[in-house]
């Protein structure tokens, strides 16, 4: 491999390489507040028990919402809502209900009182774990207590947000056998 011409790059936009993750919307709702909110990144922290981490901006409207209720639900939006998506992550739940806004279907989830997005492919139900990072560092671990995931097609098209308004859209799925 040939060593490549590289330069000083700031590190703030590090993001830009080390994402994409699908961008996914997450609601949340509290006594009568309710919320959608969009999040780039996140990561996978466990298998068993299916643990997901993410860091949301205590700036955020969903932040209270998420902390008091202690549960929200990761909804996986396919590529077609991708207008929406960009449209809820730029507007604040404190100033405009979301949900009529941009005329999002819900339904009602079977463990957690977040709903459930009807038009994204796949709603992940989640409780809070651990929250010993949210007071330092705005940082949620959930636990996926609940999966509901269309049929088909079994690989939708996504959207990875790159930051600064890039996106990337997911491309071919392609296996690399394991040599165990």
């Amino acid at each position: 491999m040939r060593k490549k011409t590289k330069k000083d790059y700031p590190v703030e936009n590090a993001r830009h390489f080390l994402e994409p993750t699908p961008t996914v919307l997450v609601t949340s709702s509290y006594q009568d507040e309710r919320n959608i909110m969009t999040m780039g990144w996140y990561t996978i922290m466990e298998f068993v028990p299916s643990l997901v981490g993410c860091m949301i901006s205590s700036a955020n409207h969903s932040f209270e919402l998420i902390k008091k209720s202690k549960e929200c639900v990761i909804n996986l939006p396919a590529v077609k809502l991708a207008a929406t998506v960009v449209s809820i992550g730029n507007c604040s739940g404190s100033e405009v209900d979301k949900f009529d806004k941009f005329k999002m279907l819900t339904e009602n989830g079977n463990v957690v009182k977040a709903p459930l997005l009807v038009d994204c492919f796949a709603n992940f139900e989640c409780k809070l774990y651990d929250d010993k990072l949210v007071d330092k560092y705005n940082f949620f671990i959930f636990e996926i207590v609940k999966a509901h995931v269309a049929v088909s097609p079994k690989y939708p098209k996504t959207i990875q947000y790159r930051g600064d308004s890039h996106f990337v859209q997911s491309g071919k799925n392609f296996i690399i056998p394991s040599s165990k």
